[in-house]
């Protein structure tokens, strides 16, 4: 049977990296999991607690396109105890994952063939949906000094109409702050392109509270989640932020594509939110782990990194070890029973010298996963 040239998209090489660790365990090994992006703690237990009650109390249903109002407006109330900004509730979009949102507004926003900037390295599924939307994605090389976050000098001869930024960003763990972001957001605009922010990381700082780009302008698309900071990533829920004047706009395609957001992860999610005291509780975890991280990995000669200032992620330059991360992943998983991600997801130009670790699992994990890592490098005569 014929397919699509839309359907010719790259594989997300993290999952073939789970899958290999999978195939370990399943052999009885024991693996470290550091390669993928998911919080070692469930859903909140007031969110499973309240998903229980309303299965027992009827069916869970369609809801409207847009997600339940009483979760719209508790999604609204978040801004303002986290930003400050009083958020229209009627702006509010919940949608089926983060994945969801993004491809509501790729489709809302641009046309076929026009051309959308994304900083490298980069989460790898933006340039894929895009791909698969007949967009063309414009990776922007970002540089070190920079923090591996775009600056409005990567946008000059570019003729982007879209530009899309994350911060905390995956997989630096990077931030703009409120300064940087409002630039970029500026010269987007300056451009006549769309902006659009990744905030699904927000919750989870370490030193400084993340910055909304909904704190600058109203005419931007703000994408969030609650899979990383809420513990809710196999739930499939998220939610977007956009424009007074696109709300009908995402409102018809959300009824065609996706007729509405699950049911059930949208009552956990109400309940989630106001879960604070075990949220706090997973985010004293992963400081401590990001602690441990940044001692442990230049002890193990992994020494060319910079401190995440959100996230869960430390984002390693490896060249001067391999120039083939793919294969030094496989090698760590074989002899260190410890899985990484290669850089190649992140970054297609620069990723065959850099890895991303994460640090989302317990610390007991990243206490033992660190000690392997020592032992293969000495072992290998890297260290």
């Amino acid at each position: 049977m014929r397919n699509s040239t839309r359907g010719e998209v790259d594989p997300f090489i993290v999952m073939d990296v789970m899958e290999a660790a999978r195939a370990a365990e399943a052999e009885g090994r024991h693996i470290i999991h550091m390669e993928v992006g998911q919080p070692g703690t469930a859903a909140p237990a007031a969110a499973r607690a309240a998903l229980a009650q309303a299965m027992e109390a009827g069916p869970l249903g369609y809801t409207v396109a847009l997600g339940l109002p009483e979760l719209r407006a508790r999604i609204a109330q978040l801004y303002g105890q986290w930003y400050g900004i009083t958020l229209d509730p009627a702006r509010v979009v919940v949608t089926p994952g983060s994945s969801g949102a993004f491809i509501l507004a790729f489709s809302a926003l641009f046309d076929a063939g026009q051309r959308v900037g994304i900083g490298a390295p980069g989460y790898p599924s933006y340039r894929q949906i895009l791909k698969a939307l007949d967009l063309q994605p414009v990776m922007l090389e970002t540089k070190a000094e920079n923090r591996l976050q775009p600056v409005p000098a990567d946008l000059e001869g570019q003729a982007l109409d879209g530009l899309l930024v994350a911060s905390p960003a995956n997989p630096s763990g990077t931030m703009l702050d409120k300064t940087a972001l409002a630039a970029l957001i500026h010269a987007t605009q300056a451009q006549g392109a769309a902006f659009i922010s990744d905030e699904i990381y927000h919750g989870i700082e370490y030193e400084a509270k993340a910055v909304s780009a909904l704190e600058i302008s109203d005419d931007v698309y703000v994408i969030n989640s609650f899979s990383k900071y809420f513990s809710m990533t196999g739930w499939r829920i998220g939610w977007m932020v956009v424009p007074p004047d696109h709300v009908r706009l995402i409102e018809r395609l959300a009824q065609n594509l996706f007729i509405c957001p699950p049911h059930a992860s949208q009552v956990a999610a109400l309940a989630a939110m106001d879960a604070h005291e075990e949220l706090q509780r997973n985010m004293d975890v992963y400081r401590e782990n990001r602690k441990l991280m940044l001692e442990g990995l230049p002890k193990a000669g992994f020494d060319r990194i910079a401190p995440p200032d959100g996230a869960f992620y430390v984002y390693a330059d490896v060249s001067h070890l391999t120039q083939d991360s793919r294969q030094f992943c496989a090698e760590i998983l074989e002899k260190a029973s410890v899985a990484v991600t290669p850089g190649l997801d992140f970054d297609a130009q620069r990723g065959h010298a850099t890895l991303r670790f994460s640090y989302a699992r317990s610390t007991a994990d990243i206490r033992e996963g660190l000690a392997r890592l020592a032992r293969f490098m000495a072992d290998t005569g890297r260290l």
